[in-house]
């Protein structure tokens, strides 16, 4: 073998021995990496899914009528906290109630609903008068640009709480 072959054979096993050291030290590197960041999406994970989970469930549901409607039956404060994953506590005031409930669609103008302080929507609104806000804010209503579902779907909300926050969409708009 020639001077020039060992040369080649010595630099070429270095370049290789570098590269296999790099290969090893990444492989490493990923590894501690990995080690610090997996648990916790598992952690995250299971709260992920019952946020979810609330958040694709129907806010109402109705009895129909010769079917079996007994798992509608209206249970007491208690019982309904335990059964669902989440639920907020009970507004002090109509703007907690807006805030918690209405904003959701009012907010952002969600599913035809007129947007909070938005002076030309609420305007023929407002005219009708407030005996009729309150009838389809309590009991729910079918407009031609959407629905209204009754208490905004916060059915254990009390009739005057909804009154309240009807009160302040209305100052919102005027």
């Amino acid at each position: 073998m020639s001077k020039q072959d060992t040369h080649f054979f010595n630099v070429f096993s270095l370049v290789i021995g570098l590269l296999v050291a790099i290969a090893v030290g990444l492989f490493a590197l990923a590894r501690i990496v990995a080690s610090h960041t997996q648990d916790r999406q598992v952690l995250t994970e299971a709260d992920y899914s019952k946020n979810v989970d609330a958040r694709i469930r129907s806010p109402a549901q109705e009895a129909i009528a010769g079917r079996d409607n007994s798992a509608l039956a209206i249970k007491p404060a208690e019982a309904a906290a335990a059964g669902s994953a989440v639920v907020a506590a009970m507004p002090k005031n109509g703007t907690e109630l807006f805030e918690q409930t209405c904003n959701a669609c009012h907010g952002q103008g969600i599913g035809g609903a007129p947007k909070a302080g938005d002076k030309a929507a609420w305007g023929p609104r407002i005219a009708q008068g407030k005996a009729t806000l309150y009838e389809h804010a309590l009991k729910g209503f079918q407009g031609s640009a959407g629905l209204m579902p009754p208490k905004g779907g916060r059915t254990d909300a009390p009739d005057d709480l909804v009154k309240q926050a009807v009160d302040h969409m209305v100052q919102m708009a005027q």
